[in-house]
């Protein structure tokens, strides 16, 4: 019986599945694992490189293939591969991410024996763009060794794990019915984690966490009213997950995405439309007056008298300064 289980979620990575499994297939644990690739219905070949790894490695390397495309941004596939895994512990990380370190797996499981009261476990890592953007690592030396759930709560989204940073123990059999609906998985699936138990943190640096085109990350689109109301709903049923208990916080932050969507490609157009979201936003957020102003006159006033609004703000501001 394997005590890890190391799930790689995957959607069309040719380029970038073969270092992903060799990454995993380096690891050097004293005790076995198991590795799952959860193909979310691959038409670039990703599927047969999986088939390929699966007959150099049976029983160690084994690939999850669904049928059809699951959907969710790969979050079913997730959940699919999840059910398949027999370790004690997961680690998980996407197609297109690899691990550096061969004891990654060793560490971190170490670490979760010697805490029980740790939920899952994250380490540092590597963050590269396929747009030659400089590589950075992702956290700083003020890392805390250990998080809880007020750490991921805040008016603004909250992100310092990256996903092929992380291990959980394989304490949730059933996920709730609103995780399968959000096209995050990271934000609920650290949320949920969380509630059972603290984060532990290893500073060592022991894989990338790749952006590129291909990525999940690519797939937010902050200027597209369906991920946003996705983002909201979310966020809602996170709210609710915790019994409310951060409402004042969790309001603010779902504010943030009406906002957001008053500059949408559904609504910047729409003039009513956008009324009604500025009402949304504003019940939520209780803004101060300057930022109250701010969405005023950048989405509810018509460009006509945003043009006599600056002529009078102009002569204003001469009469006041002669």
């Amino acid at each position: 019986m394997p005590k890890v289980s190391v799930l790689i979620i995957t959607y069309n990575q040719q380029n970038f599945i073969r270092q992903a499994i060799d990454s995993a297939l380096a690891q050097q644990t004293t005790f076995p694992i198991e590795i799952l690739v959860g193909d979310d219905f691959s038409k670039d070949g990703t599927r047969e490189i999986i088939q390929e790894y699966e007959r150099q490695h049976p029983g160690l390397v084994r690939g999850i293939l669904h049928p059809r495309n699951m959907g969710k941004n790969g979050g079913i596939n997730f959940l699919e591969t999840l059910k398949q895994a027999k370790g004690e512990y997961y680690a998980l990380m996407d197609g297109d991410d690899y691990f550096t370190d061969p004891l990654k797996i060793q560490k971190q499981a170490d670490l979760l024996d010697a805490h029980p009261d740790y939920s899952m476990v994250f380490h540092n890592a590597l963050i590269t763009y396929e747009d030659g953007s400089p590589s950075h690592v992702l956290n700083g030396p003020d890392t805390k060794p250990f998080y809880t759930i007020e750490d991921l709560i805040g008016e603004d989204e909250i992100w310092f794990m990256a996903t092929s940073s992380t291990m959980y123990r394989n304490s949730i059999k059933e996920y709730p019915a609103w995780f399968s609906e959000s096209v995050s998985g990271d934000i609920p699936r650290l949320i949920l984690k969380a509630k059972m138990g603290k984060i532990g943190y290893i500073p060592d640096l022991m894989s990338v966490y790749r952006k590129n085109s291909n990525g999940t990350s690519y797939s937010d689109k902050y200027d597209d009213a369906v991920f946003l109301q996705n983002r909201i709903d979310m966020y809602s049923n996170i709210n609710r997950e915790l019994d409310y208990r951060y409402d004042g916080l969790l309001k603010k932050n779902i504010a943030r995405y009406y906002r957001m969507m008053l500059r949408s490609k559904q609504f910047r157009d729409s003039y009513f439309a956008k009324v009604r979201l500025a009402f949304r936003y504003y019940n939520l957020a209780k803004p101060n007056w300057v930022d109250l102003k701010s969405v005023i006159y950048d989405y509810l006033t018509p460009p006509v008298l945003q043009r006599a609004y600056g002529t009078v703000a102009i002569g204003l501001h001469r009469i006041l300064n002669n």
